[in-house]
């Protein structure tokens, strides 16, 4: 196989696995992103949010595949600052949720938190097979084990709030992932700056 073939198979099946991540990150995003809201809790919507931002650079990486690695580059930056906004974000909710005083459902975070588990643990496998192609897929998967991490995170929180009955697990496992996302960013960023000055 020469080398142009060997490239057009790659974006393929590259392109296939960007179809399938985006689709399962819009409806996690959606399931979970309503939870959070209704449940009070911090862990949950840092987690949707993460899917949101995940849906979102997933879909900007798909199209920029084929296109070389200026383009690669800035869809890892924006995955990096999307990252760091959503630590952001989550940090802040996690604040207002601590003065309001509210206890999440640790019921309602156990169950979304199983279904969130599968879904990015597909998305890792997926993103698994690819993440030596270039800067694009090894941001992904970065995005894809942050997300796995996290949905871990709330299901440790559900199981602490369901034995404490105190809102603080969930505000901890909360502030953990905002700090995972911002650390995961600053990687990113910072990888993606010196490909975009390499090539210019």
């Amino acid at each position: 196989m020469d080398e142009c073939c060997k490239v057009i198979t790659i974006s393929a099946r590259q392109r296939r696995v960007f179809h399938v991540v985006l689709w399962i990150n819009v409806c996690m995003f959606i399931v979970e992103a309503l939870a959070g809201v209704l449940v009070h809790s911090s862990a949950l919507l840092a987690d949707s949010v993460d899917m949101l931002g995940d849906a979102i650079v997933y879909g900007f990486s798909l199209y920029v595949i084929g296109r070389g690695p200026v383009w690669q580059a800035r869809a890892a930056l924006l995955k990096g600052y999307i990252m760091a906004a959503f630590g952001v974000g989550v940090s802040a909710h996690v604040a207002f949720k601590t003065v309001h005083g509210l206890v999440p459902t640790a019921e309602v975070m156990g169950v979304v938190g199983v279904i969130a588990l599968v879904a990015n643990g597909i998305c890792l496998m997926l993103l698994w097979q690819r993440r030596g192609d270039d800067i694009n897929m090894r941001s992904a998967w970065v995005c894809s084990r942050n997300d796995v991490i996290g949905n871990m995170g709330v299901l440790l929180a559900a199981l602490a709030v369901h034995l404490t009955g105190s809102p603080w697990p969930d505000v901890v496992i909360g502030l953990l992932i905002a700090a995972l996302f911002i650390r995961s960013a600053i990687g990113i960023i910072r990888e993606s700056s010196q490909a975009l000055a390499f090539s210019s």
